[in-house]
């Protein structure tokens, strides 16, 4: 419970005790089984979304599947809330901590800018476990503490879809947009950028990667029509394939380059699964941050008693990061599997380091 409570929150934990005393039940927590045939106690999870929030298409739908499989493989063990800040985030303490309040013992922040409002919320509530995604903190330094900093390896997905890139192009340019300007997105741009050069390299030709920002605020994940602006210029500027990583910013950049039938690479979700049928004939592929396999290994983790405080971060190796194929882009992507599979494998096995800062 948090630290400091108002006289009605005390008020109702006496009376939750008095109902527990008059039962029978042995007062235990934490979700513990009963006695005498009593069903165990379902967990409480509760979940608070990014800038966007759900049917971005992206990130924060992700966030959602993984808890939607989480309640399917747990069933009655766990119950699960989630919900939207305000449209500029303004209220994400708000919600954490109304989540912790209502007695959730694992609350999820979805995005890094989480990452501030999460360990306050995790200082006040010391027995509620809170898992920040893309979030850090030195809390998560600090052995036996209650936030989970769930990063991913960006940069290797991205630099699988580089490649894919590098191997569709025709005009021997491709371009990045990106969302909020900061070291996240960079590890994008780094593993796009390394994973063209790679092909580049290997096929002895010069491949140029245009780069644009939509901008330095959160409302660089929300603006499709900026997207589109920045996309179209790319295109202007001869690029036939087109990898964004932006969030609902790339709707935009999506619906550009199959108005201009150019290539494009989705990011986080497969995102030809919620394109329309004329978007779809242009999907390259997807970066898939999979979002949803951390979540519900996390929940899984908390029902069983196992999750600890700390870092964890996950890559190809971990499940954590892949690229789409579905029946929308098999054709488009023909033998490109062959290739990105291979370097799939040398990143797994450490012979390709894939560079998380972009190269000067």
């Amino acid at each position: 419970m948090r630290l400091v409570r108002g006289v009605r929150s005390a008020a109702l934990l006496v009376a939750l005790g008095l109902v527990v005393a008059a039962c029978g039940g042995d007062g235990g927590g934490g979700g513990g089984g009963g006695t005498g045939g009593q069903a165990a106690e379902a967990k409480k999870v509760g979940m608070v979304y990014d800038i966007g929030g759900r049917g971005d298409k992206s990130f924060n739908d992700s966030a959602y599947a993984g808890l939607e499989a989480a309640k399917k493989e747990q069933g009655a063990k766990i119950a699960a809330k989630d919900v939207e800040p305000n449209p500029d985030g303004s209220n994400r303490k708000e919600l954490l901590d109304s989540l912790a309040d209502d007695g959730y013992g694992l609350i999820f922040g979805v995005g890094f800018l989480f990452s501030e409002d999460i360990a306050k919320s995790a200082t006040e509530s010391p027995d509620v476990t809170f898992a920040v995604i893309d979030g850090f903190d030195d809390l998560c330094l600090q052995e036996g503490k209650n936030l989970v900093c769930l990063g991913f390896k960006e940069q290797e997905g991205s630099f699988l879809v580089g490649a894919a890139a590098a191997l569709k192009t025709k005009s021997n340019t491709v371009g990045f947009v990106g969302g909020l300007k900061g070291d996240l997105i960079k590890k994008f741009q780094a593993g796009y950028e390394a994973g063209v050069k790679h092909i580049a390299d290997r096929d002895g030709k010069t491949i140029k990667v245009l780069v644009d920002y939509a901008g330095n605020t959160p409302e660089a994940f929300r603006n499709p029509a900026k997207g589109k602006e920045l996309a179209l210029k790319q295109i202007g500027n001869g690029a036939d394939v087109l990898y964004h990583a932006s969030g609902g910013t790339g709707a935009g950049v999506i619906a550009a380059a199959a108005e201009k039938k150019k290539y494009v690479i989705g990011v986080d979700s497969d995102q030809s699964l919620t394109a329309s049928p004329t978007e779809q004939k242009w999907i390259l592929t997807s970066m898939l941050k999979r979002v949803d396999n951390a979540v519900q290994q996390t929940i899984a983790s908390y029902v069983g008693g196992t999750l600890k405080g700390g870092i964890q971060t996950f890559g190809l190796k971990e499940g954590g990061i892949d690229y789409a194929q579905n029946e929308f882009n098999k054709d488009l992507l023909g033998d490109i599997p062959t290739t990105l599979d291979d370097l799939k494998q040398k990143i797994i096995s450490g012979e390709i380091t894939v560079p998380d800062k972009p190269q000067a």
